[in-house]
């Protein structure tokens, strides 16, 4: 079911909720918790489609809050058109689309402070472009976790950095989430006998992929070993490409060899086809709404390990591993 509601106001909309669950028995009950939407006007159904999705593992209340202060620097009209879905159209929460413009959009904190559940926890996630602070942000200021995703922006390497510059207890990023599957496949390898140290790390990956950037940091700073990364630029293959961690008894690798399979190889054993697909929006915000406390790994790995990593091995040319 949908319902629009043009030219309205955040009280109008409130009573259509009340009106809704009265006649129709929608109710908020079993809701876990609020998860806002920042997104830019035309791009918000791709996240509200992985909102749907991740709600039936977290019934929630989706607010999307898309502003618009100015169009071709003049003034827009004050006005707040609102549109709220439930049921089939809203997966296993009730989405409440808000579009803003003019006035109406310079206060986003405002927009959304009356349809908040109560006592319930606030996400924020930027599918899009993030601020330069989150956590300062109106939208960031009010959510006990703040999502973004480093790949979104225009410059995926330096958004690293400024997410380190601007980190604060309760940020995570998609480009950290993304790393789980590699994260797990590769402790799992190193668990395993014979435990000799590693001593030196390459991980290869495309230039667009903050997420190589973070594995690097991470095994850098886990396993304390020398630490090259490669981004290949132009590559027809997104993503991390392969990992390499050297080692006295010899050499493992994972790469990544393309349609979600990844290949194995270790010394004296045989190689190994895993399943290492790309995760999905789905996928990665299910995984961040499993867990409302702030993420210390992360927050480790963007704001020391990151420093000490250093710069990239310059490339010119290079295909996909």
């Amino acid at each position: 079911m949908i319902i629009d509601l043009p030219n309205t106001t955040i009280s109008q909309v409130s009573k259509a909720l009340v009106k809704m669950r009265e006649e129709n028995g929608v109710v908020a009950l079993g809701r876990v918790l609020t998860l806002i939407i920042a997104a830019s006007t035309g791009s918000e159904e791709e996240a509200i489609e992985a909102a749907n999705d991740a709600s039936r593992e977290h019934p929630m209340r989706v607010l999307v809050v898309c502003t618009n202060p100015a169009d071709d620097g003049q003034a827009a009209e004050a006005r707040l058109d609102a549109e709220i879905r439930v049921g089939g159209d809203a997966g296993a929460s009730e989405v409440i689309i808000l579009r803003a413009s003019g006035e109406a959009a310079s206060d986003e904190q405002s927009l959304v402070m009356g349809l908040l559940l109560p006592d319930a926890p606030v996400v924020t996630w930027w599918p899009g472009i993030a601020p330069a602070v989150p956590g300062l942000a109106p939208l960031g200021r009010i959510a006990h976790r703040r999502i973004t995703d480093a790949s979104a922006q225009p410059e995926p390497q330096a958004a690293l950095q400024q997410l380190a510059e601007s980190y604060r207890p309760g940020d995570i990023d998609f480009a950290w989430t993304r790393l789980t599957l590699w994260r797990a496949q590769l402790a799992a390898v190193l668990d395993q006998p014979p435990y000799s140290p590693v001593t030196s790390v390459r991980v290869e990956g495309s230039d667009d992929s903050p997420s190589t950037t973070l594995l690097s940091a991470w095994l850098h700073d886990a396993l304390q070993a020398d630490t090259e990364y490669v981004l290949t630029p132009g590559a027809t293959s997104h993503g991390i490409h392969s990992v390499r961690l050297e080692r006295p008894t010899g050499a493992i690798e994972l790469s990544r060899t393309g349609g979600g399979v990844a290949r194995l190889t270790q010394p004296k054993q045989p190689t190994h086809s895993l399943a290492l697909p790309r995760r999905n929006l789905r996928d990665c915000l299910a995984d961040e709404l499993r867990r409302l406390d702030p993420d210390e790994l992360y927050g480790q790995v963007i704001t020391r390990a990151l420093a000490t990593l250093g710069p990239a091995t310059p490339i010119t040319t290079g295909t996909a591993a």
